[in-house]
């Protein structure tokens, strides 16, 4: 009964929607409309993906509820740079990244340690997870640090750009071979593994398939939404840098909020973390490369450099979160203040 329910509010939420973006609503009960469309299709894709997982492992579902929930993002981010609203596009990369390590992450956790006293996951996969990110830093740090101190010409500063863009998306593709098929026992989770004695919703051909349709709903219901956001930015007086980093990212963050907080309540921390932290280091480490290499072929290249604000956002974020998973133990605590570090930046981002 329950689930004939969501499926009755996602089509209806969804088609309403679609009927309110194509038919011109007003703006504000566009954006009302589509941010509780959303909701309910996060919830679908979460259902699918978790499914998925069951058949696959969960550690390879983390992934790829990471991967379909950042094809969304990725989708709309290369609309915007098509247009050339490159400072849009970084910002909702900055968001996106402390998104993840703090909002989704801090839930997780928060949620999972509610219901459980400790939770634990590998150790040595959160040690290489603490390593990436700290790499994800160095490849958005320096290129801004050299350019701003050297004054790099504009063909410098596009070559560097490129240059880094290339070796973090193959940094980003090595550590999918090493940790999906070199070293999978080694970085294998058996808590992440187990299935409780729990029954899958669908059949496995239907899973995919359910994770595909509900990826591409994502993706219409996040553009539908992103359409009204001019407006509703003016209206309410915020900063297109705060909607760029907060209202955007969050949007585009729903499907990793639902299935990584379900999962975490369900006791596999390590599918949870799987997805909080493996979608911030595919944003750094592969969206964000992937977008300045889609804007040469525009034929406007978007630089890689980010502002003191953005890198001072994603490095609090990274050290926070690092602090917090390196040892492979969780608790609510430890989410509380990862929800705490986020309202902070929050609040600095609405002043700016």
């Amino acid at each position: 009964m329950r689930q004939k329910l969501f499926f009755t509010g996602l089509i209806v939420m969804f088609a309403l929607s679609a009927i309110g973006h194509f038919a011109g609503f007003d703006m504000t009960l566009q954006f009302i409309i589509s941010a509780i469309a959303i909701v309910f299709v996060a919830g679908f894709l979460g259902k699918a993906t978790e499914s998925v997982a069951h058949y696959a492992g969960q550690r390879l579902g983390g992934f790829l509820n990471a991967t379909f929930g950042n094809a969304a993002e990725l989708i709309i981010a290369i609309f915007l740079v098509k247009e050339g609203l490159f400072d849009m596009v970084k910002a909702s990369i900055t968001g996106s990244i402390i998104g993840n390590l703090l909002l989704v992450l801090g839930l997780s956790l928060f949620a999972g340690g509610l219901k459980y006293k400790q939770q634990k996951f590998n150790n040595q996969l959160a040690e290489h997870n603490s390593t990436l990110m700290i790499m994800a830093v160095i490849g958005l740090f320096v290129p801004a640090v050299f350019v701003g101190a050297e004054h790099f010409s504009l063909a410098k500063d596009h070559f560097l750009s490129l240059a880094v863009a290339c070796i973090l998306i193959v940094s980003y593709l090595l550590w999918l071979v090493f940790s999906m098929i070199t070293h999978k026992d080694v970085l294998s989770d058996t808590e992440m593994n187990a299935d409780h004695g729990e029954e899958p919703a669908w059949s496995k051909g239907t899973s995919i398939i359910l994770l595909i349709v509900a990826t591409v709903m994502v993706a219409f219901t996040s553009e539908w939404l992103v359409h009204t956001l001019d407006t509703f930015t003016e209206r309410f007086g915020l900063s297109q840098l705060f909607v760029g980093a907060f209202v955007i990212a969050i949007v585009g963050n729903a499907a990793e909020h639902s299935a990584a907080i379900m999962l975490a309540m369900k006791n596999k921390i390590g599918a949870a973390v799987e997805i909080a932290i493996g979608s911030s280091l595919q944003i750094a480490l592969f969206v964000a490369p992937v977008l300045i290499l889609v804007s040469t072929l525009f034929g406007d290249t978007m630089d890689i450099i980010f502002t003191p604000i953005e890198l001072t956002a994603i490095g609090v974020s990274v050290f926070i979160a690092k602090s917090v998973s390196r040892d492979g133990n969780t608790n609510w605590y430890e989410g509380f203040l990862l929800l705490m570090v986020y309202i902070i930046l929050g609040f600095a981002f609405y002043l700016v």
